[in-house]
């Protein structure tokens, strides 16, 4: 599992480090030697490396063949590369594949950044989706040059979900929501929140 500390100590210093956590959490995985092989919408099935050495040997084999992603943050393993053999085995250390990742999934971002406009919460859910498919409004973001320092959205962290039982029984907080019941216009009909126990001792 990447640690927080882990992320800070290797990450790009230019991502915040809840940029950092959110991109490797949807895009990337927690496992430094994981090669992901897909060939157009097909996932290519590779045994799991054991070692270093045979998960290089998995992306020699399909590099120039099919989209390879490798390591914690399923960095593209064939950018920039001419000949398999430049290959670089700090693909699968976990902290150069963080930077490198990071470094890489922070130009994308100020890419996607820039088409906005502005600082914007669905910049950041583009760039995911940039960086896993190599693409943005047709423009292939790896090979882009990157536009600049400026200023990015920290991605939304998700609110926590209910229980079906939390839900069902309209437990707040710990007070009582309650349905106006009333008949009448149905517009009107209100959501009234007891929170007169909120503070108080417990039962």
């Amino acid at each position: 599992m990447i640690d927080a500390a882990h992320i800070q100590q290797c990450a790009d210093p230019g991502l915040k480090p809840a940029i950092v956590e959110k991109f490797i959490a949807e895009a990337g995985s927690s496992d430094p030697l994981a090669v992901t092989v897909s060939a157009g919408d097909r996932v290519v099935l590779v045994p799991k490396p054991r070692t270093p050495e045979e998960a290089l040997a998995f992306i020699r084999q399909h590099v120039g063949k099919a989209v390879v992603r490798v390591g914690v943050t399923q960095y593209p393993a064939g950018l920039g590369v001419a000949d398999v053999s430049e290959l670089n085995p700090d693909l699968l250390d976990a902290c150069a594949n963080i930077r490198m990742g990071t470094t890489l999934f922070g130009k994308v971002y100020r890419i996607v950044t820039k088409w906005y406009g502005s600082a914007v919460d669905e910049a950041f859910d583009d760039a995911i989706y940039a960086w896993k498919t190599g693409y943005f409004e047709g423009r292939a973001v790896f090979s882009e040059p990157d536009p600049g320092e400026m200023g990015l959205a920290e991605p939304k962290q998700a609110p926590p979900e209910l229980s079906e039982e939390d839900d069902s029984e309209g437990a707040v907080a710990g007070g009582v929501m309650q349905r106006d019941t009333q008949p009448g216009d149905p517009n009107k009909a209100g959501i009234r929140i007891d929170l007169s126990g909120i503070g108080g001792p417990y039962p």
